[in-house]
């Protein structure tokens, strides 16, 4: 027991979580003989069957096996012969006629086994979480490949929510989560927050309605899982201290909930060091983070991880094995090859500089704001990600104004509303992002939103 009443005998009940349609998953025959067996293949329960049986057969075929059995197009009918890429820097990724057969082929559904080890490595250098080595039942740590983090999050709520579940989130949030979980069925109870991200007090209140015991009664309404953005969240760019993410997941203990970590702007923080993730502070296997490479080397390319108990992400790949299949082969090797080069190192220098890039960004934008909006706006300087959250002295509701009045300004940003559950609330807020805009775009567009403001109020 490691102080959760929840646990039995130090292992987390995972079967608690995952919804009838994630459990129902079985291993795609096919897809199982591009992978080594995900669990043990002497038994035959409801996890473990025929097909991985098969798989394993395969596998451990002799060299002198004709097989017959995949239906994998032929690579020597594929038309591309070789590329190359430079990287900035001087680096150059090439890929010759064996990579280029391996980029264009079918692959494993929980992503190319060297990335994943690379990523391992990276996760247990940064967060080091404590289910390192736990055993698989105890929720060991895993990590699959997802096409970009979205679709990683996107999975883990259809394995994890079922019609009439509550699902805890943290208020205002990414758009992105709230159209995800509303088909879902599932009713959002929204947790405050402040400059410093989720307010624990607010998530004690909450949940004050339910006891801790309501957890092992199967029948309970009680939530199972929280959703937070722990630094620079969309829209806000708060970023949790230390000292509340430790309450946080106390809170979770107490109560048996999943975290799910969402931190696509972990690698955008301004300020070093850096404050633990969920992650790190996780040793009952209650987390599942995702993570992205869209910030930091490419959005295009699709490319984010999920990391979190190997049961749960058993299912996730069982769910890719039928939808995606895989992340490109292509694009996973290129990044492969990218970070092969660089090392551990390399990729924290690179992250270094893209930080320097966004902060003097982030700088830009609060001189401007400085400028224009002091006495017509409240704001927090974020201390990581791309965007200002914006409160309009005097507007109990930007949605009009911004949505019109502002693009005849010719001035966009996106009303607060946008990131509510419910959207029908009137917002006086407004996000805007530093990301793309040049610092005099973004001292002209702050400009006409003064303008606009004193025009308004």
């Amino acid at each position: 027991m490691r102080g959760s009443a929840m646990l039995r005998n130090g292992i987390m009940n995972y079967a608690r979580y995952i919804n009838a349609v994630s459990a129902a998953r079985k291993p795609s025959p096919i897809r199982e003989l591009r992978a080594r067996p995900m669990c043990d293949t002497t038994r035959e329960d409801a996890s473990c069957g025929a097909p991985v049986k098969v798989a394993e057969l395969l596998l451990k075929s002799p060299k002198t096996m004709i097989s017959l059995a995949s239906g994998m197009p032929n690579p020597n009918m594929f038309p591309f012969e070789k590329a190359s890429f430079t990287i900035k820097g001087g680096l150059k990724i090439t890929f010759g006629p064996d990579i280029m057969n391996r980029a264009l082929q079918y692959s494993t559904s929980s992503g190319l086994p060297e990335l994943i080890s690379w990523l391992k490595d990276l996760q247990k250098c940064i967060h080091n979480p404590p289910t390192i080595n736990y055993s698989p039942q105890q929720g060991q740590m895993a990590l699959c490949i997802t096409n970009g983090s979205q679709d990683g999050l996107s999975k883990i709520f259809e394995m994890l929510i079922s019609p009439g579940d509550t699902v805890l989130l943290d208020t205002p949030t990414y758009p992105g989560t709230i159209i995800m979980l509303q088909p879902l069925g599932c009713k959002i109870l929204s947790i405050s927050s402040d400059q410093h991200g989720l307010i624990p007090q607010s998530l004690s209140d909450v949940l004050s309605k339910w006891k801790p015991e309501d957890a092992k009664n199967p029948r309970s309404d009680i939530p199972k899982v929280l959703y937070t953005i722990p630094n620079g969240g969309n829209p806000t760019g708060a970023s949790m201290t230390t000292e509340r993410k430790k309450e946080v997941y106390q809170i979770a203990r107490k109560y048996n909930l999943l975290i799910i970590e969402d931190d696509p702007y972990y690698f955008l923080q301004f300020e070093k060091p850096w404050a633990p993730s969920f992650l790190s502070l996780d040793v009952d296997g209650r987390v599942i983070r995702t993570d992205s490479f869209s910030k930091i080397l490419s959005s295009g390319l699709r490319i984010g991880f999920v990391t979190g108990p190997k049961p749960l992400i058993d299912q996730v790949v069982l769910h890719m094995q039928v939808s995606t299949m895989h992340v490109s082969s292509f694009t996973q090797l290129m990044v492969l090859q990218l970070l092969q080069q660089w090392g551990q190192d390399g990729f924290l220098k690179h992250v270094d500089r893209v930080i320097e890039f966004y902060a003097k960004q982030r700088d830009a934008m609060q001189l401007s704001a400085e400028r224009w909006l002091k006495g017509l706006v409240e704001w927090h300087v974020p201390t990581a990600g791309m965007f200002f959250w914006l409160k309009l002295k005097g507007i109990p509701d930007t949605h009009q104004l911004i949505t019109k009045k502002a693009v005849q300004k010719e001035v966009l940003f996106v009303p607060g509303n946008a990131f509510m559950a419910n959207n029908s609330i009137p917002s006086p807020y407004v996000r805007a992002a530093f990301s793309l805009s040049t610092p005099e775009q973004m001292d002209l567009g702050f400009e006409r939103l003064a303008t606009l403001i004193k025009e308004t109020v």
